[in-house]
């Protein structure tokens, strides 16, 4: 009989697998930008202004009282590698929240059932200023509902509840089309940038071409320090 392996390791062995998936998540979606961006034939000047990495109606997380950089990141709700890049994330706001905005973009896969109903269900909480908790909420229990055959709206629904929002307004927000357009856009703007997976980011309009985690932070650090 084999012994048990220490807490300490399993738990060490698991951050390692979470950070590999991300780093490849985040490789994966840098070859798919470069890929449409060369197949791309040129377009007048008009059509190539046509997306905005950031909106007046964007999502803004956190925004940094004293701004020198924009992190811009393209998610999907049910998709394991925003899973793994959510903690990472919160750990750069923790450090870097100052200097740096950070700023969530929907971008719900076709091939995922549920990620435009969490979609707009985040949207029709952060109808009412409950982006962030309704966000995390989402992202503390993916496992729970991820990659399930079933449509979990229902579920979503008790999210709002736990958070204490106005239910009768939270589902005419999921039930007006506006909300669903609203993510849609979101979607128009990533894919005119050339998103093509989750998690994209952006740091200062630019793709964040990293290697590793490191390079992700200590790129993160460098525009934070200017």
């Amino acid at each position: 009989m084999s012994a048990p392996i220490p807490s300490n390791t399993r738990s060490s062995k698991k951050k390692i697998v979470v950070w590999s998936m991300l780093v490849i998540a985040v490789v994966a979606a840098i070859i798919g930008y470069v890929i449409a961006q060369n197949s791309k034939a040129p377009v007048p000047e008009a059509a190539a202004t046509e997306g905005q990495l950031v909106r007046e109606n964007s999502r803004v997380l956190s925004q940094a009282p004293d701004e020198k950089a924009v992190l811009v990141e393209f998610l999907d709700f049910e998709c394991e590698a925003c899973g793994a890049a959510y903690p990472f994330v919160e750990e750069l706001r923790a450090e870097y929240s100052e200097n740096v905005t950070f700023v969530q973009r929907y971008f719900p896969l076709p091939g995922h059932l549920n990620s435009m109903n969490a979609a707009v269900a985040v949207e029709a909480a952060a109808q009412q200023d409950a982006y962030e908790p309704m966000y995390k909420k989402m992202f503390d229990t993916q496992a729970q509902w991820g990659e399930s055959a079933d449509n979990k709206s229902s579920l979503f629904r008790t999210y709002a509840e736990d958070l204490g929002l106005d239910m009768a307004a939270y589902d005419a927000a999921v039930a007006n089309p506006a909300t669903e357009e609203r993510v849609k856009l979101d979607v128009a703007d990533g894919t005119a940038f050339g998103v093509t997976g989750t998690p994209t980011f952006f740091l200062d309009d630019k793709i964040l071409m990293v290697q590793s985690l490191e390079q992700f932070k200590a790129a993160v650090a460098a525009t934070a320090a200017n």
